[in-house]
């Protein structure tokens, strides 16, 4: 199999994977949003998940910057919150911005690139190693995000089988 498939293979993926946190996201309802009897909270699991799947499309933990209006809160090692709930259209627009930072990461991802080591404070990987983890990852909440929707709506968001390149 030949790099461009193999990138072909993991966008269609790691695109359905976010699809399905869009769906997630835009499924959810007003009253379930930001309600705190749920541990975490609809909102904060949502941007949870965005954000490392932000960090996660980088090399490492060191110059990344969220976009605005987000913080560095999810590295904060005491466990500091945002100072705010985010909306659903921030957090989608915060989505949109990991889809293109994900298509342009494999548009140009080489052989030799997939093989370069990817370092976190608590993670080694490679870059390829790191990108299945990432989809993993963001696949691990969007489980819980629908679990949530299926106990207050009695559904869960669609299933997306794979996206086009």
């Amino acid at each position: 199999m030949g790099i461009a498939n193999l990138r072909k293979i993991i966008w269609s993926q790691f695109a359905a994977a976010m699809g399905m946190l869009r769906s997630a996201i835009e499924r959810c309802p007003e009253a379930l949003w930001a309600d705190q009897s749920n541990v975490p909270a609809y909102w904060y699991l949502a941007f949870h998940t965005l954000f490392f799947l932000d960090l996660y499309l980088s090399d490492s933990e060191k110059g990344f910057a969220p976009p605005v209006p987000f913080t560095l809160s999810e590295l904060d090692p005491a466990g500091r919150m945002p100072d705010r709930v985010y909306t659903k259209a921030e957090l989608l627009d915060y989505l949109g911005h990991s889809e293109r930072k994900c298509r342009g990461l494999l548009e140009g991802l080489t052989a030799k690139e997939m093989e370069t080591p990817c370092t976190f404070g608590w993670l080694s990987l490679s870059r390829v190693e790191l990108l299945l983890y990432n989809m993993r990852h963001v696949q691990h909440h969007c489980a819980q995000l629908n679990l949530m929707l299926r106990q207050k709506l009695g559904e869960g968001s669609r299933w997306i089988p794979n996206t086009e390149w």
